[in-house]
């Protein structure tokens, strides 16, 4: 059968060795990304090809990067311990600091249905949530060396995330509080990061078995397929 047609196309960033990363497409189809050695937030805005850039503080080393449903730029420092809202429109930065001053390397962020923003910090071993109407920030402690990395939410407001450290995935009950651990299979497996499909089954990647796996929450059945290309695949997200 023939290959369906295809096409890619690149946009170079401006700035040279700034390690963009983390793309998000935002309502008006703006691209947003960080400069994570840059210390900036980018926008290309794919139809002109134009770049934008916006400055954030020294040493911030933005990590992941997510605009909300109103349009709000958000992403995580993950070598000074904050979470940081930037106004598209006035280049404003708000920054939520840390309560803990250990907790120096916020990961990767999502938000819930009510507006608030769950993240994880993979050396700190913590899972957190922001709840953006006060500024407070709630960690949970994971259990040493977990290193907590992906995280996602699900239709009920549950944040999901990989310990990435060990063999489990683990979820919060947003209502109450409660950790949960789910373990995988295999000693050996460590999820990287995450998904979850519209029927709220959780997808990952077992980075170093090359499986792809399934967890199914409401009965807790994990499925694994192994990847063609087995181990060398390293499967990240």
């Amino acid at each position: 059968r023939a290959a369906a047609a295809s096409e890619m196309k690149l946009w170079r960033t401006p700035w040279s060795g700034a390690r963009p990363r983390d793309p998000f497409a935002d309502q008006s189809g703006h691209v947003w990304f960080v400069g994570q050695v840059g210390n900036f937030v980018g926008r290309l805005d794919p139809k002109s090809g134009e770049f934008k850039r916006y400055e954030v503080d020294a040493g911030t080393h933005p990590h992941n990067l997510v605009v909300d449903a109103r349009g709000q730029v958000w992403f995580t420092g993950n070598a000074n311990g904050r979470i940081v809202r930037l106004e598209p429109a006035t280049g404003k930065l708000t920054n939520f600091m840390m309560p803990d001053p250990k907790v120096r390397d916020p990961h990767t962020m999502t938000f819930d249905g009510n507006g608030d923003a769950w993240f994880t910090a993979q050396g700190a071993g913590v899972v957190g949530k922001l709840t953006t109407s006060t500024g407070k920030i709630r960690l949970w402690k994971m259990e040493s060396d977990s290193r907590p990395y992906g995280i996602v939410v699900d239709s009920k407001n549950r944040p999901w995330f990989d310990l990435f450290g060990t063999n489990k995935i683990g979820t919060i009950d947003p209502a109450s509080g409660e950790f949960k651990a789910y373990t995988l299979p295999n000693d050996r497996a460590r999820p990287r990061r995450i998904a979850v499909t519209s029927d709220d089954v959780v997808w990952y990647g077992d980075f170093t078995r090359g499986f792809l796996g399934r967890l199914d929450p409401k009965t807790g059945r994990i499925e694994e397929y192994a990847l063609p290309s087995g181990r060398n695949s390293l499967p990240y997200a």
